[in-house]
């Protein structure tokens, strides 16, 4: 055990990547135990990647690709101006709504921070806020990727903890406007401590035509499960009626995000209804993509298809390649009892599971400063699992917990992927940015605590669809 932890760790000190750090130390811990088969290794990661939910990845890493060529972004943007622009710190609202809308597309924090992060942090400085705030704000708001649904690091969670991923989704939607509340709230708190305005004109036209375009959505949503239940006919067709007559209204009313707002009702929408898995709502997530960019839009060409898809390919090896050496690693972590050890350890310590949760919190967020998400999840929740049973804890209330923990650590150093993504869009220092987060922090904080204390808060949805 001492070997394989060791090594790791020392990999780690000296600079090498997570996933080849987890892969050569269980190498090595094999090859000196001497009692596993050395294909064991091969054999293992293999089958940590055999897995149907897994197709989902490369899918909604696809789908989020080519949302950012279609030019939906600029469009989701232009929808929260419209909608909560009026509002004092206007763009700081802007910036939060956007998210939220975006996370119902992209499934990751990262890909928000640069995409929409790019328009909104230039935006705001426009506009003369202060540059540390519109960062502070940005990577906090791009921490809802991966818990409004869909969300890849829930694809991960529910295949090593064979949790229904449908379920997860479902769970995410409350714990996501818990957190949209906190951060409009703390925008609110600076915008009138700084004596901020709005920055757009309040208009009763605009406020209405963002609310009704939220209402066709819905309105298209249902059409689609009405038809699908009254005639029986298959979903494609009473989609494809639905679809013509919202790409009529869209255009012939001048709509300005009701295609893009779609995307999220869709995927919700159809896997909530039971019309497809997450893997195939993953499918319908790049269908909807390449026909907006290509037919509606009119934005994409073929050149930047494919170099979507190469970008796609790329993005998913390096996801497959993690998850590959973190089952092999998680294995091994599990037959050298370090679960065990783990299981007694806690168990010595308490026997509470609300104190058992304010201790995996704490250790959650410190691996979370030092592993990559999905390598984080892949190790712990083998690990994890056994005294989550115990406890009585519902994995699904505990897949979104160690999610938004995982979140709050891309936030600062030494891993912190937003953190630099977010020093390099607004050409700021490490440090400098560092600063601009630590603010933010505290209503993720109070979101944190709230979602675990609360477990009805990601129970309720999952429990009232299940009836």
């Amino acid at each position: 055990m001492l070997l394989l932890v060791g090594s790791f760790l020392v990999l780690l000190i000296i600079g090498v990547p997570v996933a080849l750090s987890m892969a050569v130390s269980s190498l090595l811990y094999i090859m000196v135990d001497g009692t596993m088969p050395d294909f064991a290794v091969l054999h293992r990661m293999l089958g940590g990647v055999d897995s149907f939910p897994l197709l989902a990845v490369p899918f909604f890493i696809l789908a989020g690709n080519l949302m950012n060529i279609a030019g939906v972004t600029n469009r989701i943007y232009q929808f929260a101006v419209h909608a909560v622009g009026w509002m004092k710190g206007g763009l700081g609202q802007v910036n939060i709504i956007g998210s939220v809308i975006f996370s119902g597309m992209s499934g990751t924090a990262i890909a928000d921070a640069a995409g929409l992060g790019t328009i909104e942090i230039k935006a705001m400085k426009d506009h003369g806020y202060p540059i540390e705030f519109s960062v502070g704000v940005t990577a906090a708001s791009a921490t809802l990727g991966p818990i409004i649904p869909p969300s890849l690091p829930f694809v991960i969670y529910g295949m090593m903890a064979n949790v229904s991923i449908g379920a997860l989704f479902l769970g995410g939607i409350l714990p996501g406007l818990v957190m949209t509340a906190m951060m409009m709230l703390t925008v609110a708190y600076y915008a009138r401590k700084n004596n901020w305005g709005s920055d757009a004109p309040f208009q009763w036209g605009q406020v209405i035509k963002s609310g009704f375009e939220v209402l066709v959505v819905f309105a298209a949503g249902g059409a689609m499960w009405g038809i699908y239940e009254i005639t029986g006919w298959p979903i494609l067709i009473g989609g494809f009626l639905v679809i013509a007559v919202l790409t009529w209204a869209d255009w012939y009313f001048k709509f300005s995000a009701v295609m893009a707002l779609m995307t999220p009702m869709l995927l919700i929408g159809g896997m909530t209804a039971g019309l497809f898995t997450p893997t195939e709502a993953a499918v319908a997530a790049c269908a909807w993509a390449l026909y907006l960019g290509l037919f509606r839009y009119r934005t994409m060409t073929f050149k930047s298809v494919a170099k979507a898809t190469f970008e796609t390919v790329e993005t998913t090896a390096s996801v497959l390649f993690i998850v590959a050496a973190a089952s092999i690693f998680g294995w091994l972590l599990t037959a050298t009892k370090v679960a065990d050890a783990l299981t007694n350890g806690m168990l010595a310590i308490t026997d509470n599971k609300w104190v058992f949760l304010f201790l995996v919190n704490i250790l959650i967020l410190i691996v979370g400063s030092f592993i990559d998400t999905l390598a984080a999840i892949t190790i712990l929740v083998p690990i994890l699992m056994p005294l989550i049973l115990k406890f009585g804890i519902d994995p699904i209330h505990f897949g979104v917990i160690i999610t938004l923990n995982l979140m709050i650590g891309l936030l600062h150093p030494p891993l912190g992927m937003v953190l630099y993504v977010l020093a390099r869009v607004a050409r700021l220092s490490v440090e400098r940015t560092t600063m601009a987060i630590l603010p933010w922090l505290i209503p993720l904080f109070a979101a944190l605590i709230m979602i675990t204390y609360v477990p009805e808060i990601v129970l309720y949805l999952p429990k009232m669809l299940a009836k």
